[in-house]
């Protein structure tokens, strides 16, 4: 099994982070008992600038849920279909030769899901197996490499293609004046990301997906995720996130490194989610990891926000792309989110 090409996709509106800022500021900062704190805030975040789905004047105008979350169907098929296209040309693939796609997301909702309308908009095979997969969150996108990992274990002859779209803009809850709306506003940008695998009989080149790992900490449901009613997604976000990864994030990957005759000094490069600094900072503490090891999830962040599930496939694609390691090196990607959880992809090029 092999990871055969990695693309992103981005709306056409990008923000700086003062721009988004004073946008911000013009809704909140009257009704903030402290109105500096919004900008201390979303200058902690990591974040010099966010690509956003529409122009930051259609957000001001829209009315309720329904009409957000149509907005997010519309861009969800746009940025998923250019995605999807970049991701078949890199591997020289055409849409009919997928034989699965999973669909991942946590921003939006549609029934028929994305993936359908995109088999239908991209006239993929109409016997393409579709998996959307919801609720996930920040894990979505390493979760759904394995996912796609099995299939093809399972299906060595054919490829899978795996598209995470997030629209995070679309989600901000304009009358939440929370710690965690706040912080969420200054962090969450907008995206799409797809990830091609191929099983074991086709000939295709790229890294192999050596062995996956899923981990559930039991209880833990309330340290993020969204609590949804009638106004649409509310963010919720423990400041415990960073102690989550400190508490269980080294451990995970020794035991799973171990079970394979691993160790971690044996992982030459790092493939891991944009949390946000203090996820990142959090994440080289816990696995002691040298300066620098986390340089490309760090420039990521900055130049996009975190991207919820698809942060970590843009990351995939920056090494796929700009630094591609050495052949036969380990690599590890790895990603956390609500559940809570981790997912962990061992691959060696």
């Amino acid at each position: 099994m092999r990871i055969v090409s990695a693309a992103s996709a981005f709306p056409q509106c990008y923000y700086s982070q003062k721009a988004l800022v004073e946008a911000f500021g013009k809704q909140w900062s009257a009704k903030l008992e402290q109105p500096r704190m919004l900008e201390w805030l979303h200058e902690r975040v990591g974040v010099d600038g966010r690509y956003l789905a529409y122009p930051i004047e259609t957000y001001q105008n829209l009315r309720d849920f329904g009409e957000a979350n149509n907005l997010w169907i519309a861009a969800a098929q746009e940025l998923g279909e250019q995605a999807i296209c970049r991701a078949l040309t890199r591997a020289g693939l055409a849409p009919e030769d997928l034989g699965a796609l999973f669909f991942v997301s946590v921003t939006g909702i549609a029934s028929p899901s994305i993936d359908a309308r995109l088999i239908n908009r991209m006239r993929m095979s109409p016997h393409i197996r579709r998996v959307p997969l919801f609720g996930l969150g920040c894990v979505a996108g390493a979760a759904g490499i394995s996912q796609a990992a099995d299939y093809v274990r399972a299906h060595p002859k054919q490829t899978a293609l795996l598209l995470s779209v997030e629209l995070c803009s679309l989600t901000i809850q304009r009358d939440d004046l929370s710690i965690a709306n706040l912080i969420s506003s200054g962090l969450f940008g907008d995206g799409a990301a797809a990830v091609i695998v191929a099983g074991a009989e086709r000939d295709l080149p790229g890294p192999e997906i050596v062995s996956t790992r899923s981990v559930f900490y039991p209880d833990t449901e309330d340290v993020m995720g969204w609590d949804i009613s009638e106004k649409g997604f509310k963010i919720v976000l423990s400041a415990g996130v960073p102690d989550m990864v400190r508490a269980h994030l080294a451990n995970d990957v020794d035991a799973f490194l171990g079970d394979l005759g691993l160790r971690r000094a044996d992982i030459g490069s790092w493939i891991i989610h944009t949390g946000g600094p203090r996820v990142l900072e959090a994440t080289q503490e816990s696995l002691k990891l040298p300066e620098g090891a986390l340089q490309t999830s760090w420039e990521c962040l900055r130049k996009t926000g975190n991207l919820s599930s698809a942060s970590v496939l843009v990351v995939l694609e920056r090494f796929m792309m700009e630094r591609r390691p050495a052949a036969g090196e380990w690599s590890l990607l790895a990603a956390m989110g609500p559940g809570f959880c981790s997912e962990l992809v061992l691959l060696r090029w």
